[in-house]
């Protein structure tokens, strides 16, 4: 029994070191779970169209072997032909030419695209491949080690069809229908808005902007939704994937978007953590989970309550703060962290 206990004091005073340190981490990594998302997207598609519709694809150059998925027919398939039109396939860039054939382009988290001077060298580091076009060339990059980034070659409207996940326009649908995707399974909200085969191109940031605009935990199970909740929803997530469109279209105006993020320092909660909520002045709260995060007012969305990090919250046990006064009590002061003000 005393074995016991020391082992469990011992857990628990790593768990407090553990919930301490996440209080002091900084608030937003540089690189941290970036994603393009559909308004950041969707600019790119504008800014694409402007520069390469009805311009033809001189040049494929790959440099990082890992980008290319498919090898049937090659990409030498589409040099020649000009470019018919850009659009969105989920959070996937699909360069349509003539004959349906198709490039498909995933960034995922760190990939970018930069316009440069026609046959502009692709760098040794960080990056992917060149499409060369008669005014420019598109050079693509990776600001990771993972390369996590993917183009395929696809041939027929069909095998395009393969790669869509299939997931909601939020901007055609109605209401039933938005309604009729978030009851066919049961996950938080959270989780269902960043489901691509739920939703199409919302991911880690603009979920967090969407919840804390419909005033909804992001823990919430999508099952539990009252008519009225689910309409604060529905309009939340077009509205808000709509505002930051005309924002991010603003701040572009006719140049290259060359610093595409998902994080903006003018959103209200996502990258947010322990600064005041822009409604009710609450610090902002988070949940950490590998390299995305849940940033959420505890005031505006979970009435008041923190919500538990399943694995820290189960370490501390009742030691875990279970509202925000709770939390603020527990915060480090430098007097209590061992600091000092002298010499």
């Amino acid at each position: 029994m005393r074995l016991y206990r020391r082992r469990r004091n011992r857990r628990r005073g790593l768990a407090a070191t553990l919930f301490k340190r996440d209080l002091d981490r900084p608030q937003h990594s540089e690189d941290s779970g970036r994603v393009p998302e559909l308004p950041d997207l969707t600019i790119y598609v504008e800014a694409l169209e402007a520069r390469l519709k009805n311009q033809p694809l001189e040049k494929i150059r790959i440099q990082s072997p890992s980008l290319l998925r498919s090898v049937r027919p090659p990409p030498s398939a589409v040099e020649g032909l000009p470019l018919e039109g850009v659009r969105l396939l989920g959070k996937r860039l699909v360069f349509e030419f003539e004959r349906e054939l198709y490039l498909v382009l995933h960034l995922m988290i760190a990939g970018r695209l930069h316009w440069k001077k026609p046959g502009v060298a692709i760098p040794s580091r960080r990056a992917h491949a060149a499409f060369d076009f008669p005014k420019g060339s598109l050079l693509l990059t990776e600001a990771s080690t993972k390369k996590r980034a993917s183009l395929h070659v696809v041939e027929g409207l069909a095998n395009l069809h393969q790669l869509d996940p299939g997931g909601l326009d939020v901007f055609r649908a109605s209401p039933v229908e938005f309604r009729k995707v978030f009851s066919r399974e049961r996950h938080t909200l959270k989780r269902s808005l960043t489901d691509p085969h739920l939703i199409s191109g919302i991911g880690n940031a603009y979920s967090d902007e969407i919840l804390h605009r419909a005033r909804l935990s992001p823990v919430m199970m999508s099952d539990r939704l009252s008519d009225e909740e689910h309409q604060r929803l529905f309009e939340a997530t077009r509205g808000v994937l709509q505002e930051w469109i005309l924002r991010l279209r603003q701040e572009a105006k006719s140049g290259f978007p060359e610093k595409v993020t998902a994080f903006h320092p003018e959103m209200a909660v996502h990258g947010k953590f322990r600064q005041p909520c822009p409604v009710c002045d609450t610090p902002i709260q988070r949940i950490v989970r590998a390299e995305n995060e849940v940033n959420y007012c505890p005031v505006c969305q979970t009435g008041g309550r923190v919500l538990a990090d399943r694995a820290l919250s189960k370490l501390l046990g009742k030691d875990w703060p279970r509202s925000i006064e709770e939390l603020e009590k527990r915060r480090p002061t430098p007097a209590s962290d061992g600091s000092r003000n002298g010499p």
